[in-house]
């Protein structure tokens, strides 16, 4: 990765001004592999273990650009910067909302509904991933008001769907009932609402919504809702992957 300025580095990823960079440096608050780093104008290379390599006021830096967050996103958060109430971006540290490249949500999850949600600051990644092109796998587990009367699953297998207000038929989604009113959904693609919109077209009404999965990678049992971990490299490529059959 090409060195950059510690000042414009660290600046980036939400410690301060270049001057507050500057001055923590002079007073030796910023060391790498030990030894203190003193002047800002330095040249650092963002890679990726820097957090073991560099510390800040006793403490490891921050990830450098590029990083992927999975987070168990709970009911009643919005994925959003500006809306008022409880924001998934909370329960973040909070100078990572002074990040430039800003942390974005990859695609959205619904204030009602839970479950696996990426966040990321790589653009390129994340258009990669939401890009209808790639086909990434969603896995939902619906909870429905009334049962499934058996149509269903054809009826979202069968490419002929079109959702109400729209003029394009759904690619083909895969429909497992796992009891009367319980139901996991397999989908493509990321419309508005779109799980809810398809039990509403098949005359059904989704009371509980919970993403299970996104190509290969899932919740870990150990990640408590509004629990948050990162991804390593690995990790975040497993999204390109097709769920197990």
């Amino acid at each position: 990765m090409k060195p950059v300025r510690l000042d414009r580095l660290l600046g980036g990823m939400g410690y301060g001004s270049r001057q507050e960079i500057a001055k923590l440096a002079r007073v030796g608050g910023i060391t790498l592999d030990g030894r203190d780093l003193t002047d800002a104008a330095q040249k650092i290379a963002p890679t990726p273990d820097l957090p073991g390599r560099m510390t800040i006021d006793g403490h490891p830096v921050d990830p450098p650009p590029g990083l992927v967050i999975l987070l168990n996103k709970p009911l009643g958060m919005t994925c959003s910067h500006k809306e008022d109430g409880a924001l998934v971006y909370d329960v973040l540290p909070s100078r990572w909302r002074r990040r430039d490249p800003a942390i974005s949500t990859v695609g959205r999850l619904d204030k009602q509904t839970s479950g696996l949600l990426l966040l990321t600051d790589d653009g390129d990644l994340l258009h990669r991933i939401i890009s209808p092109r790639r086909h990434v796998a969603k896995v939902y587990r619906a909870g429905l008001a009334r049962p499934l009367e058996g149509h269903e699953a054809a009826l979202f297998a069968s490419g002929e769907l079109v959702l109400e207000g729209e003029d394009k038929p759904l690619a083909p989604a895969v429909l497992e009932r796992i009891g009367p009113t319980e139901a996991r959904l397999t989908v493509h693609e990321g419309r508005y609402h779109q799980v809810r919109r398809m039990f509403a077209a098949a005359g059904n009404h989704v009371e509980t919504l919970h993403r299970e999965r996104m190509g290969g990678l899932t919740v870990p049992d150990d990640l408590a809702p509004g629990d948050w971990r990162l991804l390593t490299p690995d990790e975040s490529a497993r999204v390109f992957e097709e769920p197990p059959v």
